[in-house]
This record gives C-alpha cells, structure tokens and sequence, in this order.
C-alpha cells in the first residue's frame, strides 16, 4: 500500500510540474536565425499606458535634454526615428505601434521655435491616419517614456531595427548622453 501511495504522490507531481512547464511562456517567439535582440521595447510594460497617438493641436517642438537638443511632441513627450523605416514611409504597424506609438495627428502639425518648418510634414499610415514626419523620417514616441524628458527608446534595437532621438536637423543622435539630471 505504502508503494502504491508513493508511486501515485510521484505522478502527480510529475503532472502538475509538466503542466506548470506547458503553460509557462518564455517570451520567445525568436526568429527565424535566432539572433533577435530581446528588451523592454519587444515587451512594453503591460501597466504603462502608451501617450496618446493622435493629438488635435499638434506641435513638434525643440528641447535641450539628455541627448542635447532634440525633437519633442507639444507636450514635451520625446520623438524618436525608427531605421527601418524608409523615406516617408513607416514601417511599424501592430505590436511595434503598440510599443512606439506613431505620432499621429488629426490637424496640420505646427513647428515650434528651433524647428525647421520644411523639413515637419505628414504621410498616410497603412490604417489611413495622418502621422507626422520630420526630414522624411516618420515619428514615434516610446510607450515606457513615462515624462516629458525621458529616453528610455534611445539607442534601442527592437522590431528589426535601432530607434534614435531627432535632432533639429531631422538626423538621429548617437552621442552619449549629457551629465547632469538627464531630464529637461
């Protein structure tokens, strides 16, 4: 009886550990080489709510901040350029837009004090919203930003591709980071 009890303990232990192994997720999904980069971007923080995407006042706007002067949204949100993308044309849709919220817009987009106004136009996204583009690049925010002033996307590689701030010349920033507070 002794022996029949143990052997029944050990089964149902090696089912609930086999299960508990099934129903785990490593997050992986990885790709076809298996050389894709994994961080915070690939898995935004399900409790970070993503700014808003589309703004009826629109301003792009220019602030001195961590990397020097960069690219921000009307409410100091920072703006980022995706490599992958080509001229005037985004290339992050589904769970990339849901990580870098494109910044959309509902109205002509206004160019605040340092911005080149020649250089700030919009293109039509796959979904038919209105996203705005600054030097051909398409503009998107980082839902883990969480203030106006953070970088937390800067430099990052996710989706296919690295992820930079924009200067007031419409290039990505690839210096270190200034000393200092690092925020505006």
């Amino acid at each position: 009886m002794k022996r029949i009890r143990t052997a029944t303990a050990m089964a149902a232990a090696l089912l609930v550990a086999g299960a508990a192994a099934g129903c785990s997720d490593d997050g992986g999904g990885g790709s076809a080489g298996g050389t894709e980069t994994r961080n915070a971007a690939d898995a935004p923080d399900t409790d970070v709510v993503p700014a808003a995407t589309s703004s009826s006042a629109p301003a792009v706007d220019v602030k001195d901040g961590t990397y020097g002067k960069s690219l921000v949204d009307e409410k100091g949100r920072t703006l980022y350029l995706f490599e992958k993308d080509s001229k005037d044309k985004s290339k992050c849709d589904d769970d990339c837009a849901k990580a870098w919220p494109p910044f959309t817009v509902k109205a002509t987009p206004t160019a605040g004090k340092g911005v080149k106004k020649d250089l700030l136009k919009t293109i039509k996204r796959d979904d038919g919203s209105e996203q705005v583009t600054y030097n051909g690049h398409p503009l998107y925010r980082f839902a883990d930003d969480q203030k106006p002033g953070d970088t937390n996307g800067q430099d990052v590689d996710a989706f296919g591709a690295k992820w930079f701030v924009v200067d007031p010349d419409g290039d990505k920033i690839t210096t270190k980071p200034k000393t200092g507070d690092g925020g505006y």
